[in-house]
């Protein structure tokens, strides 16, 4: 393998630069937290072994700010920078300026980025190596161009953004007369969002589950499809609860999808960790037919549940990967061990779902046999109200999944988080809701139950 990086700075916040530490530190490398005013607190930066501060709360001028974090990696002599997820996990543009710099961007190159990350290039991507799509456009002229293009689809048709996701540039349309509206807040979204205006247009699917593969790459020609996970339990485009295994995947279909996307990885000499995302739809003829939609240039929010039924620590991979090293794993299909779950615990008001910041006057997080929380706060901490409202993720794991929902069930009643309201009494109402114990979720499950009251 090649030389080990020395010092890592972290480019991002909370509990994923808190996951990156541990990482870091079991790997025996210093690291670097940068941070903004508003976080001068935060639970990461008391880890880290050193601390810059890159500018004021606003993520425009901090974590956002090309020139904050680089100058922030020359004045501590960071070799590599590891962006997380969010912020600038997926430019390309800033990857390309970390290698101009001298400094190792932890993810892929920035031409795969280019090639993956953004959303039209890599549906054209999925037609070369035999991915299945729902039909679709490639990036619209303008809004008489989406019209033409929505009559030939046939209405519902969801408008995305070409350079980012997490749900910002998205609008579904379900009639001609709110396409032109609709259009222009979707560019206007995504323009501020990623700096990038382009949209496309896809045929919509009322209820779909939606279902993930992870995978890993190295400098050396190896990738490895690490199987799948379940995402479908999602509020306005924002995973809720994930699982892994998926509870509808068939041994054979996984090997089947395994196969087709470490054909387009190796092809396409992706390196580091991406997620393939698929859209299914259970109300079709073709119930066990799979969609691409989109790949994610980096880790994923919910990579833990990956990491418990695998055994990996997928960030300890992604960095030896960045270095240079050879993936660890075997050459054959892994098998899951178990099932895991996890739950996103979001500062938020339980009724209205909005961001609920202040401060956190009482933290007991849950633990015991089967029980891990990734958090990035502590009790006396100050939430702030700039970014994602995400405070910590439970994730539990079992023999079962029947198992590893009890263990959640425990945990959720065993965290106490005081001062500020969240979202666990969602997750405790999701836990006993038949569609979801049956294993029959889709991404329309919490909206019905919200509709319900």
């Amino acid at each position: 393998m090649s030389k080990m990086f020395k010092k890592v700075l972290i480019a991002n916040r909370g509990e994923i630069a808190v996951r990156i530490i541990r990482a870091c530190r079991e790997l025996g490398v210093r690291t670097v937290a940068v941070h903004s005013e508003a976080d001068t607190q935060a639970l990461h930066v008391r880890l880290a072994d050193e601390a810059v501060c890159i500018g004021p709360s606003a993520p425009q001028k901090s974590y956002l700010s090309f020139s904050a974090i680089i100058a922030a990696a020359e004045i501590a002599g960071a070799d590599a920078i590891h962006p997380g997820y969010g912020f600038l996990s997926e430019n390309a543009d800033f990857a390309d300026v970390c290698r101009r710099c001298g400094i190792t961007f932890i993810g892929p190159s920035v031409e795969a980025m280019r090639r993956w990350g953004d959303k039209v290039s890599a549906r054209a991507n999925a037609v070369v190596f035999g991915l299945p799509l729902l039909p679709g456009t490639g990036v619209l002229k303008d809004a008489k161009h989406a019209r033409q293009e929505a009559a030939r689809i046939g209405y519902p048709v969801i408008l995305k953004a070409s350079g980012g996701g997490g749900g910002r540039g998205m609008r579904v349309v379900r009639a001609d007369a709110d396409i032109e509206a609709q259009f222009h807040a979707a560019t206007t979204e995504a323009a501020r969002g990623f700096n990038n205006p382009d949209v496309y247009l896809e045929r919509f699917v009322e209820r779909p589950r939606h279902i993930e593969f992870q995978i890993l790459g190295d400098k050396h020609g190896n990738a490895r499809s690490l199987g799948e996970r379940e995402c479908s339990l999602q509020r306005r485009h924002q995973k809720i609860i994930e699982e892994a295994p998926s509870p509808w995947m068939l041994p054979a279909k996984r090997a089947e999808m395994g196969r087709l996307i470490e054909r387009a990885m190796l092809e396409t000499g992706y390196e580091g960790l991406g997620t393939l995302e698929f859209l299914l739809d259970p109300e079709a003829s073709d119930g066990g037919q799979l969609y691409f939609m989109e790949m994610n240039t980096r880790l994923q929010v919910e990579h833990p549940v990956t990491e418990m039924v695998t055994g990996l620590d997928l960030v300890a991979e992604q960095i030896l990967v960045a270095a240079g090293g050879k993936l660890s794993l075997p050459a054959r299909d892994y098998a899951f061990r178990g099932h895991a779950i996890e739950c996103r615990v979001n500062a938020e008001d339980p009724v209205t779902f909005a961001p609920w910041p202040g401060l956190i006057t009482e933290y007991h997080p849950p633990g015991g046999n089967g029980v891990r929380v990734d958090g990035g706060v502590y009790g006396g901490f100050k939430v702030p109200s700039y970014y994602d409202s995400l405070i910590a993720k439970v994730i539990t794991h079992g023999p079962t999944r029947d198992r590893a929902l009890t263990r959640m069930r425990r945990a959720l009643d065993e965290f106490i988080v005081g001062g500020i309201r969240t979202n666990i009494g969602l997750h405790k109402r999701l836990l006993e809701e038949p569609a979801v114990l049956e294993g029959r979720m889709t991404t329309r499950t919490i909206e019905e139950l919200v509709a319900r009251g």
